[in-house]
């Protein structure tokens, strides 16, 4: 009776996946098909629910059948199935420790799939599974559970964002990780987070408080995952944005030559149509807006208080139990919003005097972090002090080079972005480090000098300041900066083109016969209307009658707004000029005017010009011209250090980075050089030129082919040219000489 009761069952699983397939094709035809099998599982479900922990294989194989079948079938006949999802669910939040692992996948995988059908909702999944993921106990289902739920979010956020679902989520990843500050089942709030933002689905501040929660939780691992996530997870967004441009790339260049090269076929003719429809897509998508996403460190509410909060919690706190590095973590996210939000917390200084010592774990960490927290608001005498314990712990003779690389780099870092904090005295003793034998403390003396001859030269001795600072001191350009003080805003690069103008000016001058200091007059009214020549611009009804665009003349008042009427009777309103006129309107005397010297920061071309096409076109040309010179290796890189942005880190390894400078390499590490040379095949130059080519799908040169031939090829010639006279090597030259002049052979086509 038993065998029977078997054999009946394997016919049933057999015919399954035919009457499933049937039933997709035809639904009305085959319903008392379906409503037998329908039957078949709730009498198993029964059965089951009386002693789920235990089964016959038998059974469970029928019932994972039977749950597979009509999840598939489900939304043919939604009136009949309008309980099996709840009742799904019951089963699995029930009884998921004690049941099977195969029937709880498939269970797991039956819910997934009713909601791909529609069938359930996703707020309805995922109320499922979350519970579950937190509390179970078997790692499997954890991580089968966080793969559904993330896979989930990312099809409902697919199309268009699902607002709602998005803020129901937040709002249980957020009460769960502020119900249990002391429970590590907040980590997978922050895993979830983590993932979506990486994957650029959740980008609001909602998903940054989670994350800020988690970092003043109590539990040691739901810290470090929400200070990692503030560290590095913009960075892992870029990335992932990259490598999903980068995916399929198509190397057009290749794919042309080979088209040119091999044989045409129909095949290859289509691949290349193919590949370059997907180029034109990727240039398309280039040129689309591109969502503008926010830093997780800018999106936050309050960040004054979170930064006194998270220093004064986990790392001044002394009763803190967590460890060493996870108070580096918090550190080094406490200093980075210091630096960021420029944000006054003073305790955070003192807290840096003990750890500031060379034989203290991690010390180049803790110096990275001082740096990081330094800008231009913080006192400089509460940095002062900080300045004088590096240099007396790290810069000594007594030393090594290492330390004394790494502490002058430190000083420099932290100058860089508050200069007021050193004194003279201090400065000239570190400045002598330059003559050091040590290649990595000569260049950190060096670099701490540079910087100081562009932020203050005053401090450094005559010999030190080098001519551009002495020659900016003597003249006023270069002046000490005061505390708190800030740079005037304007267009970037706008005095390149005040430059470039007056240098124009200058040679029109030399060329007219002019003395330098004269007026143009004309010349200038008809530059600014040729660049002007190409633009129309349409005037309204209400508009003068004279029309067209009004120039200002660039040696003439600035165009002076003000609502006091004192200032209409001294400065009498002047008339328009227009842009035919012919004598320009005189410029005012300034010896009865008083000379502001904020106002002379501001440059003049702003103020009494209007920018016209040509301007801005040239004044792109000379910002890219300026940037290309920034990057040559003999120009000063102090001004570009002090400017670095404030969103990029100080790391551990920019604080070491002058002593590997002076690192000769150990025998340890020549025997691994050796070694890897060996493992890969050391290669020339030439021959790694070669290799990349030929990955690239280039051939190489005629010289080239022609050293590869055999020699007995090659003989025949060799012999010809030695046996020839004087006057056919002449001709020879001759005719090469032609033939470059032409272009070669088949000459220069334009």
């Amino acid at each position: 009776m038993a065998k029977r009761k078997v054999g009946a069952l394997e016919k049933v699983e057999a015919d399954l996946p035919n009457l499933r397939n049937r039933i997709k094709r035809d639904p009305p035809s085959y319903r008392d098909d379906f409503l037998a099998q329908f039957l078949q599982w709730e009498s198993l479900r029964e059965l089951f629910l009386q002693n789920p922990s235990t089964g016959d294989d038998a059974g469970l194989v029928s019932l994972r059948d039977l749950i597979e079948f009509i999840s598939h079938t489900a939304d043919c006949y939604p009136s009949v199935t309008a309980k099996f999802p709840g009742d799904l669910q019951h089963i699995l939040q029930a009884h998921h420790e004690d049941l099977d692992p195969e029937l709880r996948e498939k269970i797991v995988g039956s819910l997934v799939l009713l909601r791909n059908k529609d069938v359930i909702d996703s707020p309805t999944l995922l109320n499922t599974l979350f519970p579950i993921l937190v509390s179970t106990p078997s790692k499997a289902l954890r991580t089968l559970l966080f793969t559904k739920i993330l896979s989930d979010l990312r099809s409902s956020n697919a199309k268009s964002t699902n607002h709602k679902l998005n803020s129901t989520i937040q709002t249980v990843l957020y009460n769960l990780v502020t119900s249990e500050r002391d429970s590590s089942k907040g980590l997978w709030a922050v895993k979830l987070t983590r993932e979506l933002w990486k994957k650029q689905i959740w980008t609001n501040a909602k998903a940054v408080e989670i994350m800020k929660e988690a970092s003043l939780a109590e539990n040691e691992k739901v810290i470090v995952g929400g200070v990692r996530f503030f560290l590095g997870s913009d960075q892992e967004r870029e990335e992932a944005a990259d490598d999903s441009s980068d995916d399929n790339a198509i190397d057009m260049s290749k794919l042309k030559h080979q088209a040119g090269i091999n044989k045409k076929t129909k095949k290859k003719d289509r691949q290349l149509r193919q590949a370059t429809a997907t180029v034109k897509r990727k240039e398309r998508k280039k040129g689309a807006p591109l969502p503008l996403n926010f830093s997780a460190l800018h999106l936050l509410h309050d960040p004054q208080g979170y930064a006194e909060t998270l220093f004064s919690k986990h790392v001044q706190n002394s009763k803190s139990k967590i460890s060493l590095a996870s108070k580096l973590l918090v550190l080094n996210l406490v200093s980075r919003l210091v630096g960021l939000h420029k944000l006054t917390v003073i305790s955070l200084y003192t807290y840096f005097l003990k750890y500031l010592n060379p034989r203290q774990a991690s010390v180049t960490s803790f110096l990275a972090c001082l740096a990081q927290a330094t800008h231009n608001l913080v006192p400089p005498d509460v940095l002062e002090p900080l300045i004088v314990k590096i240099s007396n712990e790290f810069v000594s003779e007594a030393s090594a080079s290492e330390v004394a690389a790494a502490g002058l780099n430190a000083i420099r870092e932290i100058c860089a972005r508050q200069p007021l904090a050193m004194n003279d005295t201090l400065l000239q003793d570190l400045v002598m480090y330059r003559k050091s034998k040590d290649k990595g403390v000569m260049m950190a003396a060096r670099g701490l000098l540079s910087l100081y001859r562009e932020v203050g030269a005053d401090l450094l001795k005559k010999r030190d300041r080098g001519k551009n600072a002495a020659m900016g001191l003597r003249s006023g350009e270069q002046t000490e900066r005061r505390y708190g003080e800030e740079d005037v805003g304007g267009v970037q690069g706008i005095e390149l083109l005040e430059k470039w103008k007056e240098e124009e000016r200058a040679k029109k001058r030399e060329a007219l016969g002019l003395p330098p200091d004269a007026d143009l007059g004309d010349e200038d009214e008809e530059d600014d209307a040729d660049n002007w020549k190409n633009w129309e611009v349409e005037s309204d009804e209400d508009s003068d009658s004279s029309g067209g665009w009004i120039d200002v003349e660039a040696d003439g008042d600035a165009i002076n707004i003000s609502d006091s009427d004192d200032d209409d009777e001294t400065n009498p309103p002047s008339k328009k000029p227009k842009l035919a006129s012919a004598t320009p309107t005189p410029a005012p005397t300034s010896q009865s005017q008083s000379v502001d010297p904020e106002a002379q920061r501001i440059s003049k071309l702003l103020t009494s010009t209007i920018l016209t096409p040509a301007d801005l076109k040239q004044l792109k040309a000379l910002q890219e011209a300026s940037s290309i010179t920034a990057t040559l290796p003999s120009h000063r890189r102090a001004q570009l250090l002090a400017a670095r942005h404030a969103d990029e880190p100080i790391t551990a390894d920019s604080i070491e980075a002058p002593a590997k400078l002076g690192h000769k390499s150990t025998r340890e590490e020549k025997i691994a050089m050796a070694k890897a040379d060996r493992e890969t095949g050391h290669q020339s130059t030439t021959a790694m030129r070669k290799e990349k080519k030929a990955s690239e799908g280039k051939s190489t040169t005629n010289k080239e082919k022609a050293r590869a031939k055999n020699f007995l090829m090659t003989l025949g010639k060799a012999k010809g040219k030695q046996k020839r006279s004087l006057s056919e090597v002449r001709k020879t030259m001759r005719g090469h000489v032609e033939r470059s002049k032409r272009g070669g052979k088949r000459g220069n086509r334009g």
